[in-house]
């Protein structure tokens, strides 16, 4: 692994605008290198662990724990679920948890992400013993760079008229 890259300087008030768009979103796509053919991405609800870490869960073998253990530099592409849609690009280094407990907080976590409500604590037992089955892991991404590129859309022709669309760069997490 190198070093990260040299990114341009950021404001306090636009790193916070990117951390709450994470923390305030349940989807993602989690991008990561193949030993062969291209890129591969998979769609992964994910949790906060602070301000600063992503946590995903994934089974001992899937793709994504393969991948991490050759090249631990993925990216998540954070969306909003809403049209148009936008999102944000993580770029980040991930470590790998195989701990059952970690993996069963995780999956009680993303549980209720899905539900969108809390787990009641007799639920425990049914994630514990799926992670079990499944060897499940937690992916632990440490963000280390942003990309985000507003939407535009097209609703009708005139909207067409003075349409304009950017480039943007990389930015500090």
């Amino acid at each position: 692994m190198g070093s990260e890259p040299d990114l341009p300087p950021m404001d306090d008030a636009e790193r916070a605008r990117r951390r709450a768009f994470v923390a305030e979103h349940r989807t993602a796509v989690f991008g990561y290198p193949r030993r062969n053919d291209g890129p591969s991405m998979s769609v992964v609800y994910y949790v906060m662990d602070g301000d600063d870490r992503i946590l995903v869960s994934t089974m001992r073998d899937r793709g994504k724990a393969k991948a991490v253990a050759r090249n631990p530099r993925v990216s998540l592409c954070v969306l909003d679920e809403q049209w148009p849609l936008s999102y944000l690009l993580v770029y980040a280094t991930v470590e790998v948890d195989p701990g059952l407990d970690g993996a069963t907080d995780l999956m009680m976590r993303i549980s209720e992400v899905m539900a969108g409500h809390p787990m009641p604590p007799e639920a425990r037992a049914d994630a514990e013993e799926m992670c079990r089955r499944e060897h499940r892991l937690v992916l632990t991404l440490s963000p280390y760079a942003t990309f985000r590129t507003p939407p535009r859309h097209v609703r009708e022709a005139t909207d067409l008229q003075g349409l304009t669309h950017w480039t943007s760069t990389s930015l500090p997490w």
